[in-house]
């Protein structure tokens, strides 16, 4: 039964941080969300803006000049804490395959193997990093959207947070969970195996009912006799 749950945090593990990867190279953090007279679907990613003719599919894409300079705080920020996400989950994923009960490795050492489940499941907790980004993005583009209509500034374009966006949540959403099961989850399990599999120490009983050893018996036998 450990072998199945760790396959199964691990398996959640390695969805998540998929979804956080495509998230992070992905392009539609932010999408038009006009009525149907536009023509074009607009979408803005973390390192280009991509420009798609609803009528004949064709799809133009505009790199960034630049990584850092020229950008608004919430893509900086976001880039940062998506690649920190990706790069702490990737290291957890490997520690986590080599902590694995069916894995061969360190298999003569099975508490140093049950304490690298316990490292990946505290590094891949650390996915909340790209929740943090992902909701700060989406929340900087709803409080952007707010002001133009409270203002009542229209620029002809209003955004929406895209599928990049809300990949990046459920991917760290992900993360989040397997590292509860490869930590609180799994310390409880183990627990509850271990004390199931050792042995109750019940108090042994006399063999002679009066307390005497075989020693005892033969000497009094003798001195009656």
């Amino acid at each position: 039964m450990t072998v199945i749950f760790q396959l199964m945090a691990f398996s959640l593990g390695l969805l998540s941080t998929f979804l956080l990867v495509i998230a992070t190279c992905t392009d539609c953090w932010m999408v038009n969300a006009d009525d149907s007279l536009e023509v074009s679907l607009k979408c803005r990613g973390l390192w280009r803006e991509c420009v798609t003719n609803v009528q004949d599919g064709i799809r133009t894409c505009d790199q960034y000049d630049s990584i850092l300079a020229g950008h608004p705080l919430k893509i900086v920020v976001t880039r940062a804490l998506l690649i920190t996400a990706d790069i702490l989950a990737g290291l957890a994923l490997i520690t986590l395959l080599l902590g694995l009960d069916c894995v061969k490795f360190l298999k003569e050492a099975p508490h140093i193997k049950l304490k690298m489940c316990y490292m990946a499941g505290l590094t891949l907790g650390l996915g909340v990093l790209g929740m943090i980004g992902s909701v700060w993005y989406a929340v900087d583009i709803y409080v952007e959207r707010a002001n133009l209509i409270l203002h009542d500034i229209f620029l002809g374009i209003h955004y929406d947070f895209g599928w990049s966006c809300w990949l990046g949540m459920v991917g760290s959403t992900g993360c989040f969970m397997a590292s509860i099961m490869l930590t609180c989850c799994l310390y409880i399990f183990t627990g509850q195996v271990a004390n199931y599999a050792r042995p109750s120490r019940r108090p042994q009983r006399a063999i002679y009912p009066s307390g005497r050893t075989a020693t005892e018996q033969m000497y009094v036998i003798n001195s009656r006799v």
